[in-house]
């Protein structure tokens, strides 16, 4: 039997000496639309388990959502339309505690776990959260507090609550794609490209100890750093004693009653990159938002800090950000434009009269939170760009629609 319309570069069981995915490239397109399903076949990577205990389970009152008008730039269309045209692989949209739609597209199965890109990096905070509220760590404290061995880097003198917030002074140069920047390296450090030469960062760790140029005055402005959700990481395992994957197993997955696990990619010296590396269900993604909408309760046991979840949603309100909110995006892979309300612990603030509030991540995929009105969306996608205003603009758009068709 042969298989039809398959890619010459896509793995087929009927020929085994076809063209390989390139390892440099496995996560552009074409090829992440088969990749971002399977990440853990091209990295190396951490188990988060979802431990012992019983699966949340999700109610469903399915509704038909294909026909959902919306319009965006003078262009009408429907959410059906949507779908098909903006590379999505999985949409589920939460509402009253009930799954209304759940679609999945690009062969997704309800049990492959997805890449998240930088959604890994809300994940990671709100366990941080967790931990702040237990006292291990205190955001106001310096970096150094934890990490003394970065008093050589210009971390030295940033607090906790500027690397979640992205505020620190510290000079990362980009873009990504260009060799010899900071984030070009920090993709061959964190093990998700392969290393080009014996004097380039071994691991995240080493990457990090070589940010030593300061360009402003920590928490002055806004500048989005991957680097900085990594340094959060290591915090968290230096406060904690424990990897950031059994963490999250610990903390946040298995507490809030995931399906099946995630896992998370590691660099070459095991530590779990926090910064966008995370993989798991849609329904999953899924309860990690319900979580959110629920204050962060669960079966009467408060799993993430209320606290934490209101100051997060509220933003920094006390950041400036420029005009017209613009920001430096030279080593990432999310929007060029910051939302009205700003970025805080790691969460994009999307509406600041309405406190909702985003995870995202590069080539699309989004979780959106709606607490007033019970309501949530996530978006998995495999884009051709990895960053494109116009698509988020739209993703946007659409969830609103269905938002309003809610009410």
């Amino acid at each position: 039997m042969v298989l039809e319309n398959i890619p010459e570069w896509q793995p087929d069981p009927m020929r085994p000496g076809g063209p390989m995915i390139p390892r440099t490239e496995w996560d552009f397109a074409p090829y992440n639309r088969w990749t971002f399903q399977r990440h853990r076949e091209f990295v190396p990577s951490a188990s988060i388990w979802r431990g012992p205990g019983p699966v949340l389970q999700l109610p469903e009152r399915l509704t038909d959502i294909d026909g959902i008008e919306f319009e965006v730039a003078g262009r009408r269309s429907t959410i059906r339309e949507f779908l098909d045209s903006s590379f999505t692989d999985g949409f589920l949209v939460l509402h009253h505690g009930e799954v209304m739609a759940e679609k999945y597209l690009n062969g997704l199965k309800p049990h492959y776990q997805h890449l998240a890109m930088s959604v890994s990096k809300s994940i990671t905070a709100t366990v941080c959260g967790i931990l702040v509220h237990r006292g291990l760590i205190d955001t106001a404290s310096p970096v150094t507090k934890y990490l003394p061995e970065l008093k050589a880097t210009a971390y030295r003198g940033a607090t906790v609550q500027h690397v979640l917030d992205m505020t620190t002074g510290v000079a990362v140069t980009g873009p990504y794609t260009q060799p010899g920047t900071h984030a070009y390296m920090m993709q061959r450090a964190a093990g998700v490209k392969p290393l080009e030469s014996a004097d380039d960062p071994q691991s995240m760790w080493q990457l990090i100890q070589r940010l030593t140029e300061q360009q402003g005055q920590h928490g002055a402005l806004f500048n989005y750093r991957s680097s900085e959700t990594n340094v959060l990481g290591f915090i968290m395992q230096r406060a904690s004693g424990k990897l950031l994957a059994e963490l999250i197993s610990t903390e946040l997955w298995a507490p809030m009653g995931a399906e099946e696990d995630a896992y998370i990619s590691v660099d070459h010296s095991g530590f779990a990159v926090a910064s966008g590396c995370f993989n798991a269900t849609l329904r999953d993604y899924g309860r990690f938002a319900l979580l959110l909408l629920r204050g962060g309760v669960l079966n009467g046991k408060q799993i993430v800090p209320l606290e934490w979840i209101e100051a997060t949603r509220s933003g920094n309100r006390d950041l400036s950000l420029g005009e017209p909110r613009s920001f430096s995006s030279s080593t990432s892979s999310t929007p060029t434009v910051l939302p009205a309300g700003g970025y805080h612990n790691q969460f994009w603030i999307e509406d600041p009269e309405r406190r909702t509030y985003m995870c995202e991540g590069a080539f699309g995929q989004v979780i959106y939170i709606d607490a007033e009105a019970e309501f949530a969306a996530v978006k998995l996608s495999a884009w051709p760009e990895a960053v494109s205003p116009d698509r988020t603009a739209e993703t946007l758009a659409a969830i609103h629609a269905i938002r309003g068709a809610c009410a």
